[in-house]
């Protein structure tokens, strides 16, 4: 049998291995033989009786727990076989808590501590309760926002919302013990989460030609259930811009990132978010990709962009609130998520997000699409001054005096003489917005001038 996360060889009985008995029981149990190496072969061992009464006394004394010690042999050599359960208490030694994680055992402090301690009693960190929140503190324009997604989403009938604030919230389970309201209540529903959890809010920052060069920015704060659509509205409207193309007479704007992709990232870092670090998610917008980062963490077997896009169960870290928007009908319950991020950027032409999974938390980078970024190279977008006005609409009011091509494109910063036609003239004569003249003077007969038809 390999060694591994549940079985360890050890050629002779040290106390230490107390540590790894503690592990065991707080993992997922484990077997430790006293008397291999670390090949597995059987080296044996001396004084087995005494070691037969002496560890199981020492795991009761220091542990307070029962475990099995077997005596096995392979040929005349002797060699003991500890068995340790999973315990669904929470054992420390001698005032420490070890944890067996992989190949290593550790010891679990502080905020990672607090999350054993509660998962050992089948709690969660939004689960706890709140004994100062009362039903009346709650966001009345929250929880309407709640009942009118749930309906239009199809997982509530509008009868199930006809109920209490108290019969809602009781049957998205948002009391603990049926007397106080949970973290998840709050965080969901709460007009100022941040009087109980600092960071509860979404920070924008829009940056020019480097990390440094912070141009505006924005904090999105309130309910949860509302930051949402706040932020994806606020992105969409004044961080990212609509890069303008026309299809036959049709004008199209184009982001470059799928507003749906940007939404299901968006609901992951809120949902996922581990809230008891304190510290907002961050939205950082350039004008050809988007960092969102999120004081979170994934189950340890999805460590990596690859393995988020395959098939996989939904395992929210906070699923208190998870179900609140999984009522709401902001997200799916299996996953579905990663799968409509896949096909929002495919639809777009673009690569998918890429994700840096780190202690420190969970950064998420998109990037631009490839129709984005030949518009992006073939025009210069107007200054800031000229930003969310139409070029074609200006070029109307630049052309009341004739004027040539390379006059407008000087005036607009276009370095692309086709893409101006194909872009903007073209569709503009075809409407009959623009005509075209040639001088009489023969000298200029090669010129071509242009003027809005009043």
């Amino acid at each position: 049998m390999p060694e591994h996360q549940t079985i360890e060889w050890k050629e002779s009985w040290h106390n230490e291995y107390l540590e790894w008995i503690c592990g065991y029981a707080n993992a997922n149990g484990g077997t430790l033989y006293i008397g291999m190496d670390d090949y597995g072969r059987v080296k044996g061992i001396k004084d087995s009786k005494k070691l037969l009464e002496k560890i199981p006394s020492q795991v009761t004394d220091t542990m307070g727990i029962v475990i099995d010690v077997n005596l096995c042999f392979e040929g005349e050599l002797e060699y003991l076989e500890i068995v340790v359960d999973k315990y669904p208490s929470l054992i420390s030694y001698h005032g420490k808590y070890f944890y067996r994680s992989g190949s290593t055992m550790r010891t679990i402090t502080g905020k990672e501590l607090d999350r054993a301690i509660l998962k050992s009693q089948g709690r969660t960190w939004d689960g706890m309760p709140i004994p100062k929140l009362r039903i009346e503190d709650l966001s009345q324009s929250a929880i309407r926002l709640f009942k009118k997604k749930a309906i239009e989403r199809g997982r509530l009938t509008e009868q199930e919302t006809k109920v209490t604030d108290k019969v809602l919230l009781e049957n998205l389970h948002l009391f603990d013990d049926d007397v106080y309201l949970t973290r998840a209540a709050m965080l969901a529903f709460y007009d100022d989460p941040e009087k109980w959890v600092t960071g509860s809010y979404i920070k924008i920052g829009f940056f020019g030609n480097s990390d440094s060069d912070l141009r505006y920015q924005d904090e999105v704060h309130g309910a949860l259930i509302e930051q949402v659509d706040k932020t994806l509205d606020l992105i969409y409207t004044k961080y990212m811009k609509a890069l303008i193309t026309y299809r036959d007479i049709q004008r199209i704007e184009q982001f470059m990132f799928h507003r749906n992709a940007t939404r299901e990232i968006l609901l992951n870092a809120v949902v996922h978010k581990d809230y008891s670090c304190c510290n907002p998610i961050q939205i950082s917008i350039y004008e050809d990709r988007m960092y969102i980062w999120n004081d979170g963490e994934m189950p340890e077997e999805f460590n990596s962009t690859e393995k988020l896009f395959q098939k996989h169960s939904s395992k929210p870290y906070n699923p208190k609130l998870a179900n609140v928007f999984f009522k709401s009908g902001m997200i799916e319950a299996w996953g579905r998520g990663f799968d409509k991020i896949r096909e929002a950027c495919e639809s777009y032409g673009g690569p998918l997000p890429e994700y840096e999974i780190t202690k420190s938390g969970i950064m998420v980078l998109c990037k631009a699409c490839n129709s984005y970024l030949q518009l992006l190279n073939e025009v210069h977008e107007p200054n800031e001054q000229e930003h969310g006005q139409d070029i074609a609409y200006k070029i109307l009011l630049y052309c009341k005096e004739p004027k040539t091509v390379k006059e407008i494109m000087v005036k607009f910063n276009i370095s692309n003489r086709s893409y101006l036609k194909r872009h903007y003239m073209n569709q503009m004569l075809e409407k009959g917005l623009l005509k075209m003249t040639i001088p009489e003077q023969p000298r200029n007969r090669n010129q071509r001038y242009y003027s809005s038809v009043s």
